[in-house]
């Protein structure tokens, strides 16, 4: 015969298989360690289910509440927690080795408001053509990138030539 399958969540009433535990009533005062059966039986006289909350505590804790209560609640705070959760995305500012100042400095207005957003900031420098022979500027460019953000933001990926492009991810503090 095959083993019943395996329920997610607390062990409930008869499922609690062990031989004594500390009991928590509907009000939320200790009743202390006892046999797991007159723990149950508490539980049927108030009309409610015990249920384990703490199994891996010796010995295991249970509470004697309302079961199909206990799963709703447990629900909405797992819906409330992911409706706080914030997604990070990925912006991305492209800039050219020779870029003039006045230019740099409107893409720099963008990466603070991306920063102040919650947002990691990917900086793209692309090389066309003969810019190709001179690395170096791409690189003093994103060094300046990174001391002009040393407060707001922390270099999450070192500058790296990508094929044509220079590549380096920031992130906010």
């Amino acid at each position: 015969m095959p083993a019943p399958p395996s329920k997610d969540g607390p062990r409930i009433n008869e499922d609690i298989r062990v031989p004594k535990v500390l009991l928590i009533d509907e009000h939320g005062e200790k009743q202390g360690v006892m046999p797991t059966a007159n723990a149950l039986e508490a539980a049927q006289e108030a009309g409610l289910d015990l249920v384990e909350v703490s199994p891996n505590s010796d010995p295991p804790v249970c509470k004697i509440l309302d079961y199909g209560k206990y799963k709703f609640e447990e629900q909405k705070k797992k819906g409330v927690a992911r409706k706080r959760q914030k997604l990070v995305e990925i912006k991305e500012i492209k800039l050219r080795p020779n870029i003039d100042t006045h230019d740099y400095e409107v893409k720099a207005r963008s990466m603070h408001r991306f920063f102040e957003e919650g947002d990691k900031v990917k900086v793209t420098l692309r090389f066309r053509g003969g810019e190709m022979r001179h690395p170096e500027l791409g690189m003093k460019l994103l060094q300046q990138v990174r001391t002009d953000f040393e407060e707001v933001a922390k270099v999450e990926y070192e500058p790296r030539m990508e094929g044509r492009q220079m590549i380096m991810i920031l992130a906010p503090r």
